[in-house]
């Protein structure tokens, strides 16, 4: 988790990366998914329990939506190998989640799991190393697959069952003692995975089992970074001795229109963090993601251009117990800033996405202004943020700003796709 030298994540545009989102999610469906069929039990590999059609028909979850055109290009863009190549080489990401799963080794072994979006099936294996009992490993994309052919290689077929389709139509004739799940976007909740997490917390999720990870928290900040501005706008004003300073308005709206995923450091930011969302995988509701609406208020720590917020997430791997009672940042309100880190602790396995943080592949989300406001130490920042799933994709995320200083009030208005 060395945080050192060059990260393989800091880039300054948007990443075209996984089709479950982190960016290339919805972005990079590039093919449309033809013949697409998702029929739960009927399209598992290796199993010996095959249902027939008219008992997959009957045990269907007639009250879930059959999948939009949308969401066929998002399950199809995890098809390609290089999505799942760049989360696994992500160490901060693997490895926090193969230490949460071997943290809870007592709540596994002998138990029955459920592994929502289960890609190559690492997190299953990862499981079944954990001595669980059995593993359903539920993935939607093509990559079911090539997961069944690395569940036999491992000689884990006994233990391990593919299950090729959606959360809400595939069939589990049981119930299960743990949830686990990567279910995390950009800004959290972009892609709307949470969601399929839910229903299989309500499908099958026997009273007190766990779930991992347990808490996810999501917090924004001010932040200043004119080194990117100057990249992106002032580069125009002279060109190989050429003025092209009329164009800059264009590149403005080009550079800055849409949120930007990039890495910062912790010196880009302004003040503490103010939470945004505290997401209790437990208790949470797929209405609840609907929309979020918190209101902010900052003091900024310095004189500088205030260039845009910045979001990023932490989630937690606490089984189903309460926030600890000497958290700060777990206490903390909505909409309330932190102005501790979060203690460590031995038993507490937290993968964090902070600027201060080891790098991860989420990175951070910036949504710049057009124009940079300049601030004074102690100066306010307050508003009221507010994301909702889009209506043209709900796996789209849009994201209305309204924020107010030193006496102007603006508004900025932009969409994650």
């Amino acid at each position: 988790m060395n945080g050192g030298g060059q990260s393989p994540y800091d880039t300054k545009k948007p990443r075209q990366r996984r089709g479950r989102g982190r960016g290339g999610g919805v972005r990079g469906a590039k093919r449309e998914l033809s013949g697409y069929s998702s029929t739960g039990v009927g399209d598992c590999y290796g199993l010996n329990q095959m249902e027939s059609d008219r008992e997959r028909e009957e045990s269907r979850d007639w009250s879930s939506p059959r999948a939009s055109d949308f969401d066929k290009g998002y399950f199809q863009s995890y098809a390609h190998v290089g999505i799942h190549e760049e989360m696994i080489k992500d160490h901060v990401r693997t490895e926090t989640y193969r230490k949460a799963i071997m943290s809870h080794r007592s709540s596994i072994a002998g138990k029955v799991v459920v592994d929502v979006g289960s890609g190559t099936g690492i997190l299953s294996i990862f499981c079944a190393f954990a001595g669980a009992k059995r593993v359903y490993a539920v993935e939607a994309s093509e990559m079911a697959v090539h997961a069944q052919e690395i569940v036999k290689a491992n000689n884990l077929s006994g233990k391990v069952i593919v299950l090729h389709g959606r959360v809400e139509d595939v069939s589990i004739n049981e119930k299960v003692d743990v949830i686990v799940s990567e279910w995390m976007g950009y800004m959290l909740l972009y892609e709307s995975m949470l969601g399929s997490v839910i229903t299989a917390r309500n499908r099958w999720l026997k009273p007190g089992g766990l779930i991992l990870p347990s808490h996810a928290t999501l917090y924004m900040a001010p932040v200043t970074n004119s080194p990117r501005y100057c990249e992106s706008i002032d580069f125009w004003r002279n060109v190989y001795g050429i003025d092209m300073s009329s164009i800059m308005p264009l590149a403005r709206q080009c550079a800055f229109e849409e949120p930007s995923v990039e890495t910062i450091t912790g010196e880009n930011v302004l003040t503490w963090p103010s939470v945004i969302k505290h997401v209790n995988c437990h208790t949470i509701t797929i209405e609840e993601l609907v929309s979020v609406t918190a209101k902010y208020k900052f003091s900024s720590m310095m004189r500088a251009p205030f260039h845009g917020f910045a979001f990023w997430f932490d989630v937690e791997f606490n089984g189903i117990k309460p926030y600890p009672a000497n958290d700060q940042t777990q206490q903390s309100h909505e909409g309330s800033s932190v102005s501790k880190k979060r203690l460590k602790s031995d038993e507490l396995v937290v993968l964090s996405t902070a600027p201060e943080d080891a790098p991860t592949h989420w990175q951070q989300t910036l949504v710049y202004f057009y124009e940079p406001i300049e601030v004074q130490q102690d100066q306010i920042i307050e508003g009221l943020v507010t994301l909702s799933q889009s209506k043209e994709n709900a796996r789209f995320l849009n994201i209305q700003l309204e924020y107010s200083s030193g006496g102007h009030s603006f508004v900025k208005q932009s969409i994650l796709r």
